[in-house]
Formats: structure tokens, sequence, C-alpha cells
């Protein structure tokens, strides 16, 4: 019997309609072959949604959404927004759709592929073999913290104020993500915070002390945000699964992504209380490359076995879709971003072809 799933789309701005093209078509064929039916709607965000209605998440959007089984987005933003008031940035609209289907936890994986290890800045033998999963708390921190806005003070300067703030539940509830994530991992969690001179750092390792008293089987080690970022430059591989706060997570995952030589090569996975979940490429928009065929879509790809993953429970199509990225590297087929001596250039529709045909062979 046929399985169905409801999947709205959110192409965004830049080079997310090419990478989606790509995704969709993927689905489609892992689809037919493990008797899965993807019902796609394709909805409005970021700068396409602020051209089309003036608003960076339409309200349709956000029910669309909230009416399906999961959300894949492409990537939102460009220079021409870029001077717009705050609140109808595309940047806006991500945030709101974090916020409106109550996304609080996102994983963002930063591992080495064997084919693209020389791709990295970084030395072989520093980054071989590297597999980090950052746990960033998603809607809370210094992002949605009241109060925040530029003011004037009594002497008429202009003051800008933005608050981070946690409750106790909102650290409860992203802990306890991190620590069920390590335990399918190595049971090790790093839990990264800036507790020597901020309270509600101190407050966040307590709680994280805390909630490791229900994860005996997880060795739980802290450190501090600046030397984080050090140590996953200096030395990758004592991590496993970091958790974070909102702001040092979009740092450090970032920094991650780096490792691998490629941000283009990242999925990322956006999940909340409900189920429901949004499954988006680290990387940007790329408005520098947009409309001339050299996205690379792999990090799309990924986000999309990461839906099937973790959002539709469908690990056996996941792993199809990871297996054809995986053959099509062999096969020394490379976008720019990913491109070293001696391989094979392609665009990013080429690349969709011979990933389709990879699958079809797995």
């Amino acid at each position: 019997m046929s399985k169905n799933y409801r999947i709205t789309l959110l192409p965004g701005d830049g080079i997310g309609p090419e990478i989606t093209t790509v995704a969709v078509e993927m689905l489609k064929a892992v689809g037919a072959k493990s008797g899965i039916n993807f019902v796609f709607k394709e909805a409005l965000i970021g700068g396409a949604a602020i051209e089309a209605t003036g608003n960076p998440l339409p309200p349709e959007t956000l029910a669309a959404c909230k009416d399906s089984d999961a959300v894949m987005l492409a990537a939102i933003g460009g220079y021409q927004w870029d001077n717009l008031p705050r609140a109808q940035r595309p940047e806006t609209g991500l945030l709101g759709l974090r916020s409106g289907l109550e996304l609080f936890a996102n994983l963002r994986p930063a591992s080495i592929v064997p084919q693209l290890v020389d791709a990295s800045s970084l030395k072989r033998e520093v980054i071989e073999g590297v597999d980090i999963m950052v746990v960033r708390e998603l809607t809370g921190g210094i992002y949605f913290g009241q109060p925040r806005g530029v003011f004037s003070t009594e002497t008429g300067e202009q003051r800008g104020v933005n608050t981070m703030a946690y409750t106790g539940s909102e650290i409860d509830r992203i802990a306890r993500v991190a620590f069920e994530t390590a335990q399918k991992r190595t049971k090790k969690l790093c839990s990264v915070d800036k507790a020597n001179v901020l309270e509600v750092s101190q407050f966040w390792r307590d709680r994280v002390i805390e909630i490791a008293k229900e994860y005996s089987d997880v060795e739980l080690t802290h450190m501090y945000v600046d030397n984080a970022a050090m140590q996953l430059v200096r030395s990758p591989k004592q991590f496993d699964t970091i958790v974070t706060s909102n702001l040092f997570g979009d740092i450090l995952s970032d920094i991650a992504a780096m490792l691998t030589g490629s941000i283009g090569m990242l999925p990322s996975a956006s999940l909340g209380a409900s189920g429901l979940g949004v499954f988006e490429p680290v990387h940007g928009s790329a408005p520098d490359i947009a409309g001339q065929d050299k996205a690379n879509p792999l990090a799309q790809v990924l986000s999309a076995a990461m839906m099937l993953k973790y959002g539709l429970n469908e690990p056996e199509a996941a792993q199809q879709l990871e297996k054809a990225v995986i053959t099509v590297l062999d096969g020394n087929y490379r976008t720019g971003d990913i491109m070293s001596p001696g391989m094979n250039p392609v665009g990013c529709k080429q690349m969709g072809e011979l990933l389709v045909q990879a699958l079809a062979k797995i």
C-alpha cells in the first residue's frame, strides 16, 4: 500500500528554486522505488513573498506549512532587500516560520565526506573522520528576547538593545533533544555556553546539569563558546554532539560547516514538539550565481534525506538518497564550490540528472 505525505515547498530566493527542483525530482524517484507518494504544494517566503505580497511570511504560507507532514525550505534573502525595515526583511519571515511552527530544535550535522576531505582549508589529519552534530536552540535567546530595538535615552542619545533570555523549560527541552541525540551516536555531549560572564549562560549550565541526571549513559562536558570556536578549528574530532543556545549555535554550526570544505554540502533539520519539521540546507541564497546553473544541490538533497529520516520516519528511503550522493561524488562529479583538480565539472541541472541516474541503480 502506498504511503502519502503532504510536503510544503518553500523555494525562496536566489538559487532556492534551482536546488528545490533537484530535490523534488529525487523525492519523486525514491518515492516511486519505495511506495511513497508525495503531494507537493509550493508557497512563498522571504524576498519572493515580499515582492508578491509585501510580507516575508504571508499568513497563507504559514497555514500551508501547518497543514503539511513536512516542510522543505531552500534559501531566502538577497541584496535588494537588505535595506528594508527589519519587519519587512526576508530573515524576519524565517524567524516567523520557526516561531509559528514552534521549531525549537535545530540539528546541523557536519560530517566529512571522504571524497571531499581535501576540499577543506584544514589539514587532512585534522578533519579526516570528523562527524559532529550541533543541536541549536531555535526559538529563544537573543533573537527573540524582549526588550529589543533602538531607543532614545533620557539624554537624547540612541541605544540599541537585544535581550538574551531563556526560561527553564526552554533549556530543558533542547537539552533532552541533545541528550537523546547523543544516545544515538557516541554518547558524548558538550554543552557550550559563556557561563563565566553571562548569568543566562550560568542558568543554562545549571539546567543542563540537572537534565543530565536523566541520561546517566551520556558523558556531559561543558565549554565556553570562545574556546569551542577555537577547538572546532584546532581539534574538531574531540566533539560528537554539541548543544548550545540560539546565537552561539548560529555561529558554531557555520564554523563546523566549513570544516567540510563547503557550506554547500550540509543539510539541517528544525524540529518542534508537534513532530512537524522544516528541512533546509545550511547555505544561503547565493544571489551572485542565481539562475546561472552553478548551484550545488547536494545540501538540499541531503536535507530531503533528513526529512525522510527525522520527519517522516522513512530511514530506508533516506539512505537511498544519501547513497546516491556518495555514488555521484565517487564518479568525480563536482559543482564549482567543491571543485578540485582532475574532477568533472557539472552544473546544478546535470548534477540532478546524475543523482537520479545513481538512485535508479541503488
